[in-house]
């Protein structure tokens, strides 16, 4: 198995993400690699044209063209179809964001910030779920686990009875939309998740989301500032552009925002490509200053709570970063700077794992457990090993004993970890320190 997915990792002619994953799924139930890539080419080549005429060539004299998809009036009728059934899932969610209100709550009531802080992910984010169900169709257990767990999560945040300021409620609040975020991905990648490969375009799709949205909600501010001093120059009250465009909209966005990365990924794409060949080495080089000033000033990472947790952040943004540029590397590549700036990064940031992590013992020997510091803690073990695997995975990329898909599959593997670790804060947090 393991050599039938370098295969098809090694080929540089196999970009196309959608019949990698299918390749790997028929590998994975048994059939050779290059069967495979022919059988999927197969299933895919009637409605892309892409990876039609990539089996044309690599196939040459093998190929029987299959049946072509749907033209003219019934693939335009096919892409409406498709597009208003994303057009009503955006508007499920900017309902669901303004249907609590029926029941007594209100954006704009202070008193309700802790009803919306609980649920807004879980009201949103089903939406993008039930798009990405309707669109990839996947298996019928998959659909139960994504609607257990986010039934689960809702009854959780909902009956726990936090107090607004207690730890264990923030906690929870910032773990949640983690959590429901890889389930979404469950969602997307289907019964093919324990593959590294559809995992890895969950990245992709992530980081391009992420850069369509920042997009989006850029353009957003700019209409609505200008609507509202439209409307404020005649006197009229704007609260409808808070409550419903800029809220609903938002939730709205979401789904629209991953509409958009499915089917118009071009130029975003390689622009959050280029976002991490830029960032990667820059990250490297700042935490490397940062080590080297930390015995040069005498100094060592403070037991303060708030340096402790921008010090996590800033694990995490490494470990992301060291995701999103492996997904925007193509397999094929022999080892190069961006590879060589990738694990100065991991080092970088092991080495600074290890000095937050003596940090936080430090501070929990002083004061004792809390939530906080069991939290920081628990994260900063996660991405001790994870850094610790994918600096010693590259070392044997440079020294060429291993492929880069052993770094693919290493870091994707975290997911369910992620994810577990994540569920664990919301779910068992709060009464292990009694609602603290």
């Amino acid at each position: 198995m393991a050599e039938s997915e370098d295969w098809v990792a090694a080929d540089p002619q196999v970009t196309h993400a959608g019949l990698r994953v299918e390749t790997e799924a028929l590998q994975s139930a048994g059939l050779a690699a290059d069967e495979a890539l022919l059988v999927a080419a197969r299933r895919l080549a009637g409605s892309d044209p892409e990876v039609r005429a990539f089996a044309r060539e690599r196939f040459a004299g093998l190929w029987d063209e299959p049946e072509p998809a749907p033209t003219g009036a019934d693939e335009r009728g096919s892409e409406r179809r498709g597009f208003w059934v994303m057009a009503a899932f955006a508007v499920a969610a900017a309902i669901a964001v303004r249907l609590p209100e029926a029941f007594g709550f209100s954006l704009t009531n202070s008193d309700d910030a802790s009803f919306y802080a609980r649920n807004f992910s879980l009201l949103v984010l089903p939406a993008l779920a039930g798009w990405f169900v309707w669109l990839k169709q996947p298996p019928y257990w998959v659909i139960a686990v994504i609607g257990a767990v986010v039934a689960a999560s809702a009854a959780v945040v909902n009956a726990y009875p936090f107090d607004d300021d207690s730890s264990t409620f923030v906690l929870a609040v910032l773990h949640l939309p983690v959590l429901l975020w890889l389930v979404t991905g469950l969602a997307r990648t289907g019964e093919c998740w324990r593959l590294p490969s559809p995992r890895m375009d969950y990245v992709r799709f992530t980081g391009e989301w992420f850069v369509y949205g920042v997009l989006i909600v850029l353009a957003g501010a700019v209409f609505s500032a200008l609507t509202v001093g439209a409307f404020v120059a005649l006197d009229i009250d704007t609260r409808w552009m808070t409550e419903w465009v800029m809220v609903a909209g938002s939730a709205g966005a979401v789904v629209v925002t991953a509409w958009l990365v499915e089917f118009w990924a071009g130029a975003v794409s390689r622009f959050a490509s280029l976002l991490a060949y830029i960032f990667t080495p820059l990250f490297a080089a700042m935490l490397v200053v940062f080590l080297v000033a930390v015995p040069a000033t005498g100094r060592s990472i403070e037991g303060e709570r708030e340096a402790l947790i921008l010090f996590n952040v800033l694990l995490g943004f490494v470990v992301g970063l060291l995701l999103f540029s492996g997904a925007a590397r193509r397999p094929s590549d022999r080892p190069g700077f961006f590879d060589g700036a990738a694990a100065v990064l991991a080092a970088a940031g092991l080495l600074t794992s290890v000095l937050t992590l003596v940090a936080v013992i430090g501070r929990i020997a002083d004061f004792g457990w809390s939530p906080n510091r069991t939290a920081i803690m628990g994260i900063n073990v996660i991405f001790l090993v994870n850094l610790a695997g994918s600096v010693w995975l590259y070392l044997e990329l440079w020294r060429r004993r291993r492929p880069f898909g052993d770094i693919v599959r290493w870091q994707t593997a975290h997911f369910g970890i992620y994810a577990a670790w994540a569920a664990f804060v919301v779910a068992a947090f709060p009464p292990i320190f009694g609602f603290a």
